[in-house]
């Protein structure tokens, strides 16, 4: 049996990232990155590459700190959006940049992850249809939550007699769907439905987009650039001074106590925090015209912007999307699907839709493309389909403390009353979210330092938050840094708590993790927050969080102003893991 010193699974960013910088930090190991697919990128893989996707994020902002995208090699410049492909061909780029494109295997799928007694991981690893079993110290599991589709089962199906896919698959049925005079359903209301939806219209065919009647409503589709002062969007939310807006349980992490205070915990402060987001609300409103065309109001947001995370988008198509909904190419119905027939899709609201293809837009899975053995362990690492490791009274505690410090959380959005989760593994149907200390490791492996999670946040700020964790995880790993709560248990919490803990700071941490995980069931009802770490704003405060906890200074600007208003992105953060080396003791 192969045994190496860490396996990280997964070639998406987070992936990526973990194996070069673990590889900086601890030089002398041995280190493997097992991918079940044919290509490194997670969701920009080859094989998920369809015509026209791109991504949200412009040159600029889609790229590690440490490997700047060149205009002159990829071929995007400024103000353009980053190309599926050119993602793809950056993240190739980068692993043989740093040398270790020879640590990657590709089309090795991890099946299953046992914890042996001794602290290590024994990985059984599917290639070539044979199985092998791999031996690893220290483990990385980076395959996100958008790793395993789901597909829902429809009435009627085995007679549907044309494809019926998700739209992370439309690459594999490209030839046959995008047919241009083909009339295609596309199913969903969120980014991706939309790109779906774009590509089969710009082909040349009638489109029947149906919204979830039963679901949360389409998802906030903002131009690239907002305000009257036409403020690239991408960059406010990394403005330090806009993400005090956002009520944060983490968010003194930036230092900024007192501004935060103000605004969340002030009737005069809640006001102006209200205002901001309502200005923000009717800017987009007005700008994409939803109440000036009877079709398009089919697409305004059921939630105010305030209440979504990362499913807040960007117009990212090269022309008007919404030119195809006035011009009648495509047709918005707000309804569930009732069930299917032959080459028909019927609707509960009594409509038939004759069509050539049904796309999923449908999300993925809670559980993670592999198993955790033995049976059980799934609750000791905090996972949200398992029973819950924290004690109910901790958890209730912490959703009281929330709503004390953030009173404006109390006033939830009122839920549709219609609304039932598409799954029982939907953001909406787990029992509870991922119980992870910073979003990243389980408590109970915490002395053991075998196993560490990355890609269960979900923000725009995909790269910035990869490169911070990775950075994080790797010191953490190797016995670097111990994960020290910021947050007090208090007395009578510790009091009542039936938690068995061995010393007070252990109880500090999981008290710290109950108030992060639980806040985003009060902060993102209408995002991810009940399933795992969903937000927008509060990525900074984040990164802020875990550079403390390294050691290093949070401040990446020179002087108060630019500190507060001039907005973040990764340049700030260029040179980072030799910055942290740097303060390491002399024989590292």
């Amino acid at each position: 049996m192969e045994s190496v010193d860490l396996v990280v699974v997964g070639a998406g960013w987070s992936g990526l990232a973990a194996v070069k910088t673990y590889h900086e930090v601890n030089p002398a190991t041995r280190v493997l990155l097992l991918e079940a697919g044919s290509s490194v990128g997670g969701v920009w893989a080859k094989d998920r590459l369809y015509k026209g996707l791109k991504s949200n994020n412009m040159l600029g902002t889609y790229e590690f700190s440490d490997f700047p995208v060149d205009e002159a090699t990829f071929g995007v410049h400024p103000g353009q959006h980053m190309p599926g492909e050119v993602i793809q061909r950056y993240m190739e780029a980068y692993t043989r940049h740093f040398g270790f494109a020879g640590c990657i295997r590709l089309n090795h799928r991890v099946e299953s992850a046992r914890h042996n007694l001794n602290g290590t991981w024994q990985l059984s690893v599917l290639h070539d249809n044979e199985r092998f079993n791999i031996e690893a110290k220290q483990m990385i599991v980076a395959t996100g939550i958008t790793s395993q589709p789901y597909l829902p089962t429809f009435e009627g199906q085995e007679n549907f007699g044309t494809p019926l896919f998700h739209c992370r698959d439309l690459l594999q049925h490209e030839a046959e769907v995008l047919e241009p005079g083909q009339r295609a359903t596309i199913f969903g209301g969120t980014k991706s439905a939309w790109d779906a939806v774009y590509a089969c219209a710009t082909t040349g065919m009638q489109v029947d987009w149906v919204i979830r009647e039963s679901g949360h409503g389409p998802c906030w589709m903002a131009p690239p650039y907002v305000t009257p002062l036409k403020k690239w969007l991408e960059k406010l939310v990394t403005t330090r001074f806009l993400t005090w807006f956002s009520p944060c349980i983490w968010g003194n992490a930036d230092g900024f106590t007192r501004v935060r205070s103000f605004l969340h915990g002030t009737w005069l402060g809640r006001k102006i925090v209200d205002s901001f987001w309502s200005v923000l609300a009717d800017d987009v409103i007005q700008l994409n015209g939803y109440d000036k065309h009877p079709e398009m109001k089919k697409l305004k947001p059921w939630v105010s912007p305030f209440w979504i995370a990362s499913s807040l988008s960007i117009l990212n198509y090269p022309t008007d999307f919404f030119d195809l909904i006035k011009n009648g190419t495509v047709k918005v119905h707000v309804a569930d699907i009732d069930r299917l027939s032959g080459h028909a899709v019927h609707l509960s609201t009594g409509e038939t839709l004759p069509t050539s293809a049904l796309i999923c837009a449908t999300g993925w899975r809670s559980t993670p493309n592999l198993q955790f053995l033995p049976e059980g362990i799934d609750r000791d690492l905090g996972l949200p389909w398992s029973t819950d490791p924290l004690d109910d009274k901790l958890v209730k505690a912490a959703d009281e403390e929330i709503l004390r410090r953030f009173p404006r959380l109390r006033d939830q959005p009122r839920p549709n009353p219609q609304f039932r989760p598409l799954n029982n593994q939907s953001e909406a149907a787990v029992p509870h979210p991922f119980r992870l200390a910073r979003f990243m490791v389980p408590l109970s492996l915490l002395r053991e330092r075998s196993l560490a999670f990355m890609g269960i946040t979900m923000t725009i700020n995909t790269t910035l938050v990869a490169q911070t964790q990775a950075l994080w995880i790797a010191a953490y790993l190797g016995g670097q840094l111990t994960p020290t709560a910021v947050e007090n248990c208090p007395s009578a919490v510790r009091t009542a708590s039936d938690a068995k803990m061995d010393d007070n700071g252990q109880l500090d941490l999981a008290w710290e993790t109950a108030l992060h995980s639980e806040f985003g069931r009060y902060r993102y009802p209408a995002g991810f927050g009940r399933r795992n770490p969903d937000f927008v704003f509060d990525a900074i405060p984040y990164i802020d969080l875990m550079l403390r906890d390294l050691g290093l200074s949070p401040e990446r600007k020179k002087g108060l102003l630019a500190q507060c208003f001039h907005p973040y992105g990764v340049e700030d953060y260029r040179g980072l893991v030799d910055e942290w080396k740097t303060k390491q003791p002399a024989h590292m």
